[in-house]
């Protein structure tokens, strides 16, 4: 008898476990859906989208900002005439009609979203076709009133995989949270047909639209680079350059500009090889440019000097390999300021052994390459470096002269920038100021990164760098009666394992003018037909831009 009482209660027992478990299923682990899926019986919900922050230069021209669009939907149920609103709405948004009556013909659905960011024209042909059933809600639109003047550091908007406004490379990638800001809603009651009842309650959340952000650009010489660097590249013939200019004491970038480029407001038609900003995104071998730095850190660690003697007497042997100069000319007894003026590689190899393995692998680590510069634009990546115990001494003696070791352009020019800024390195950066939904501004303050070299030496090596302009290979192109700092640089590219004479990077860095130097540029040609040299492409490009740029910020020749 005891066994089926027993029997009994273990079974009630059982029964209460299972539906307490069950309760708690449904109010703990389901709750928040089951209370969403109740809410969509009896509510509808529509999302207000925020506007997105704007995009200006450094006078307060908008590079990017916002145009009125439309947001085109559907209401099936007030739709009179479906024959006619397919044909007519199929005809001006030139969505196949299959596909609109796939879309309203949805059951229970009351309102269907069409196309996003229609614009004004086509808006106007749809209102007077005066259809029932069709509705429009005012949505922003990215609008580049420059065209596609810096794109390649704006990046562009496109759509995530919920269809959602999302900013891709360059500005727009990096600060894409800041720029979008917060979308809003508004929640209203609908009857058991889906409609939505006019008296009823209804929530609105307002939305909260993105900051806009003030760059360090400058419109006037981002022109004057764009310009000046698509018609070089259809002098000498390259398949595509950059320019980049910075302002070395803030670190500030006035103008970045790489060609071919695209149109942001219409990405889809170009290839997507061109979305990367090359300047922070490419690398390439930095050449002769390199030279000044790496005597730099020798004069900076007290083992060179200007006026230090070398023998050039030939090529120079570094185990099996022999060093040669770039013309297979050879001066004799030359200082290390001639060495610089020559471009001397065998005399490199002569500063590089004197600076020491340990040294100058530590100085390589110090000017930033290998590593990222921090700039905010979303695509910037840095090539790596070999690990310390993998540079062979013929690795060290190619590095003296730039081949051999891959940087981007940007820490190129932020590099040499630390020798027109007293020998301080800064850490390079596009925006100026954010400006606040809320009216509030914060000031993006220039940073210091470390510095390479003293002030002294930074001197010694600006007086070292006017000479290579005033006495080298370019020095025919040098605009007169200014005091420019700079070298040129000729890097073989690397193909399969070896390099190609006949293809070159053709570039030229500095800065002026050299006493007070208000600029740092560098300018890169891939694989330019006219010549091969920097100094017969790259130097005369440099000087044309920095002509333009003395004339517009008032800066006389003495």
């Amino acid at each position: 008898m005891m066994w089926r009482i027993w029997s009994v209660f273990s079974f009630f027992i059982l029964c209460f476990i299972l539906i307490i478990g069950r309760l708690f299923y449904w109010q703990i682990i389901e709750g928040n859906k089951l209370k969403a899926e109740g809410a969509a019986q009896y509510t509808m919900k529509l999302e207000l989208p925020a506007e997105r922050g704007s995009i200006l230069t450094a006078d307060n021209s908008p590079l990017v900002m916002n145009k009125s669009a439309f947001l085109v939907y559907a209401e099936p149920k007030n739709i009179t005439n479906t024959p006619t609103f397919l044909r007519t709405v199929s005809q001006i948004l030139t969505i196949p009609e299959a596909t609109l009556s796939a879309m309203i013909s949805e059951p229970n659905r009351v309102w269907v979203p069409i196309a996003h960011k229609v614009n004004m024209d086509k808006t106007i042909l749809l209102q007077q076709a005066s259809m029932s059933g069709i509705g429009f809600a005012k949505e922003p639109k990215r609008y580049y009133p420059e065209a596609s003047m810096a794109a390649n550091l704006l990046g562009f908007v496109g759509l995530d995989q919920n269809g959602s406004d999302k900013g891709y490379f360059g500005l727009e990638g990096f600060y894409n949270r800041e720029l979008q800001g917060k979308s809003g809603s508004i929640t209203i009651e609908k009857d058991v047909s889906g409609t939505p009842i006019l008296i009823g309650d209804s929530v609105r959340v307002e939305p909260e639209n993105g900051s806009s952000f003030h760059l360090w650009l400058d419109r006037t010489i981002q022109n004057i680079v764009e310009t000046k660097l698509k018609q070089g590249i259809e002098k000498y013939g390259a398949k595509e350059g950059s320019v980049v200019v910075m302002d070395p004491k803030t670190g500030g970038i006035l103008a970045m500009a790489s060609y071919p480029s695209y149109d942001p407001a219409n990405y889809k038609a170009y290839d997507k090889e061109l979305y990367k900003n090359p300047i922070v995104a490419s690398s390439y071998e930095p050449g002769s440019t390199f030279k000044a730095l790496v005597l730099a850190a020798a004069i900076d660690a007290g083992v060179i000097k200007a006026n230090t003697m070398f023998d050039e007497t030939g090529p120079v042997q570094v185990g099996e390999y022999a060093i040669k100069t770039w013309n297979d000319q050879y001066h004799g007894q030359i200082t290390m300021k001639q060495v610089l003026e020559h471009s001397s590689n065998v005399g490199m190899v002569f500063a590089e052994k004197k600076l020491g393995e340990e040294k100058f692998i530590k100085f390589i680590k110090d000017v930033g390459f290998g590593t990222l510069t921090n700039i905010d634009l979303e695509d910037e990546a840095s090539p790596e470096l070999r690990t310390d115990r993998d540079w062979k001494e013929i690795d060290l003696a190619t590095a003296s002269f730039g081949q051999g070791i891959a940087v981007t352009p940007l820490q190129m020019v932020r590099a040499t920038g630390a020798i027109a800024n007293d020998g301080w390195m800064m850490e390079p950066h596009m925006v100026r100021s954010i400006m606040h939904a809320d009216g509030k501004t914060t000031e993006i303050q220039p940073k210091k990164v470390r510095q390479l070299f003293s002030k002294a030496t930074a001197g010694v090596v600006t007086e070292m760098m006017i000479a290579a302009v005033d006495n080298g290979e370019a020095k025919w192109a040098k605009p007169k009666g200014y005091r420019i700092a700079g070298k040129t640089g000729t890097a073989q590219i690397p193909v399969a394992g070896h390099y190609d004479n006949t293809k070159t990077i053709a570039s030229f860095v500095g800065f002026a003018p050299a006493d007070n130097p208000r600029f740092v540029m560098l300018v890169t040609l891939r694989e330019p037909s006219s010549s091969q040299w920097g100094s017969e492409t790259a130097a005369p490009l440099f000087f044309n831009i920095a002509k333009d740029i003395f004339l517009y910020l008032g800066i006389p020749a003495q």
